[in-house]
């Protein structure tokens, strides 16, 4: 079995020859290629029985190399990303090992790669891969304008996101509040969920702005923001449940 290590760091690169050596030394590694463009270069002119490959290369990430060539070697990635987003991806790639790569995680896959005993020629769905790993990254930061000026607001800041009359606001720590370009829905979709909650129906607050919790009429939880929040936000008998198990997480 001939193979080709796509890795731009090089101790990525080291660890993950030292494995395939030890775990199968009568494989034969062709080649590394560091970049999208030496990668498409290297298979235009070489055929491999497999690719570990790296999401995050030099020059940008390896989905632009099957939007530029038309690739059916079985491919076992190698990526940063959690697990949530791993498990996501696994669709039609060998696998995906989430990085720094344990000999036994890439034990496993070579394992699931040598059982396939007859190669199927599928077109591998990167295009939905792609999708499915930019779905899964979170927002850093915020675009807020001041008057003709723009700044940007880091995630960790802000306190709380609320809407008031189809407006949305960013509210900081330090107490400072900003209109936004986003729906709530939106908001709730890019930026962590462990952090962050949809809280009630106009509000999704960070869980360290939170500084009690209450119990309120007709089972539902009454919060208190430090800072303050503009208005009284309830969470609703029905999102109690997830919301205790989002603090408790």
């Amino acid at each position: 079995m001939k193979y080709l290590i796509v890795e731009d760091e090089r101790f990525a690169y080291v660890e993950l020859k030292r494995m395939m050596t030890k775990l199968r030394p009568d494989y034969i590694l062709e080649g590394r290629t560091e970049s999208v463009a030496d990668t498409i270069l290297f298979l235009k002119k070489n055929s491999v029985d497999f690719i570990l490959l790296d999401i995050h290369l030099a020059d940008g990430n390896c989905f632009e190399i099957f939007e530029q060539l038309q690739v059916l070697t079985p491919i076992i990635f190698t990526t940063a990303y959690d697990e949530h987003a791993i498990q996501a991806f696994k669709l039609n790639s060998i696998d995906y090992l989430l990085k720094p790569v344990e000999e036994y995680d890439l034990l496993a896959a070579l394992t699931k790669l040598e059982r396939q005993t007859t190669v199927i020629e599928t077109v591998f769905d990167y295009k939905r891969i792609e999708k499915a790993l930019l779905e899964n990254q979170t927002k850093r930061r915020f675009l807020v304008q001041i008057g003709d000026t723009y700044n940007h607001i880091d995630i960790h800041e802000i306190a709380f996101f609320y809407s008031e009359e189809k407006v949305v606001f960013l509210h900081t720590f330090s107490n400072k509040k900003f209109v936004i370009d986003y729906t709530l829905t939106q908001i709730e979709s890019q930026i962590d969920k462990k952090s962050f909650f949809r809280v009630s129906r106009n509000c999704v607050a960070n869980i360290i702005s939170i500084k009690k919790i209450s119990r309120y009429f007709n089972s539902r939880l009454k919060l208190n923001f430090q800072p303050e929040c503009p208005h009284e936000i309830l969470v609703s008998r029905e999102r109690v449940s997830d919301f205790l198990k989002w603090v408790d997480a």
